[in-house]
């Protein structure tokens, strides 16, 4: 119990000054549409749909993502990823992340890109890896001394349709000292079981590395299955079609089948996304999103915004709908936060430290702040536009 009223909604303020943690926002999924613009001309691309107009650009984006389907949803990375081609881009790209992350009131975020997308003029891998974690801590740099805090993971993927998963986890590997903190595989689920990458998947629990693998998003209980018994997954990107394994009775009993059993008894994360699983079709409305059911059962559940640009998004926007939605208080978004740290790919001692020294004390002052100043929620759900909760 804490000294928060039940019935107190946060401000959709105090949801972008509480301290967030992120585990899945893909680095091509996240630009800013005027950088897009700006280097699409620096590098010659000229196959951007609104080559001009950064606000009808970022539009573009949201509605070509808003089709419902996993495949055209992905076809939207084809431009961001054309103008990520050059060192000085995936910096720029990098760095910018950070600071807009940082900006909301993200304090520890993992951001995935796939190294293998970015060699069309030139670079190797290595010098991929090493733009993007140059970026990483220059945007961090930047943060501080815009008054902000973040730390920033790379987690480096590979392409489930392609052949070069154990290299990536190789890659993944000889940089985890260096701001790499693990690794996943991406992209269209169907036909692409993670099983045919079990060589990188051996490798790394070798190596006693970190892994999440893309499952459960728009295939459904059969990828789940692999990514954990087979693959021997760390967490789940996505996850949300666990909830076809559980059973919800007209007199509101819960029967969990022994898959879902086992992810909520084993404490495995889920990384769910819920405007993104809006998007692609894994969920019709907040409303009636998993996360809710998976809350209240108690699953590891963390909330993510998968893509910023496609989504129109932001981890506070991803908070203000479950607020809205599910009338969610500060301790429930500290409890989303804390189990994201929980599962963050780095040291025991150092997730501690971010629950203990930044994530707890953050909650504690916010959630004080009616003591100087009331909050209602009334005040909650009428401050700023929050959007349709669906």
């Amino acid at each position: 119990m804490t000294s928060e009223s039940p019935l107190t909604l946060p401000t959709r303020e105090q949801i972008r000054r509480a301290p967030k943690a992120l585990l899945h926002d893909h680095l091509d999924g996240g630009l800013r549409p005027a950088t897009i613009i700006e280097l699409a001309r620096e590098c010659g691309y000229d196959g951007l749909p609104e080559p001009d107009d950064a606000g009808r650009l970022e539009t573009w984006f949201r509605e070509a993502a808003d089709s419902g389907s996993l495949v055209r949803y992905l076809e939207t990375f084809a431009h961001t990823c054309a103008v990520m081609q050059t060192r000085e881009a995936l910096t720029r790209v990098a760095a910018e992340c950070a600071e807009d992350l940082a900006v909301d009131g993200v304090v520890y975020a993992e951001v995935r890109y796939a190294p293998e997308q970015h060699l069309e003029r030139g670079l190797t891998l290595e010098q991929v890896v090493e733009a993007v974690n140059e970026g990483f801590r220059e945007g961090e740099r930047r943060a501080r001394a815009a008054g902000h805090r973040i730390r920033v993971g790379a987690l480096l993927t590979a392409m489930r349709h392609a052949a070069r998963a154990l290299e990536i986890a190789e890659l993944a590997n000889r940089y985890r000292d260096s701001g790499v903190v693990g690794f996943d595989i991406a992209g269209a689920e169907a036909g692409h079981p993670p099983t045919r990458h079990l060589d990188a998947f051996e490798y790394l629990k070798r190596e006693n590395n970190h892994f999440t693998i893309h499952a459960g998003e728009a295939f459904g209980l059969p990828s789940i299955w692999q990514a954990l018994q087979w693959c021997g997954a760390d967490r789940l990107g996505h996850g949300v079609r666990i909830i076809d394994d559980i059973e919800v009775a007209d007199d509101g009993t819960v029967e969990l089948g022994r898959l879902a059993s086992y992810v909520r008894d084993k404490r495995v994360p889920l990384e769910l996304c819920p405007t993104s699983n809006l998007q692609t079709g894994a969920a019709p409305s907040y409303a009636e999103h998993p996360i809710g059911l998976l809350r209240r059962l108690h699953f590891r559940a963390t909330v993510n915004t998968d893509n910023r640009l496609m989504g129109g998004t932001t981890m506070s926007e991803e908070f203000a709908h479950l607020v809205r939605t599910f009338q969610y208080t500060l301790d429930d978004m500290q409890w989303f936060t804390v189990n994201a740290m929980k599962s963050a790919f780095i040291p025991f001692d150092e997730r501690l430290a971010m629950i203990n020294e930044v994530v707890k004390p953050g909650y504690a002052e916010l959630k004080a702040e009616w003591l100087f100043h009331g909050s209602t929620p009334e005040a909650a759900l009428t401050s700023g536009s929050g959007g349709s909760a669906g």
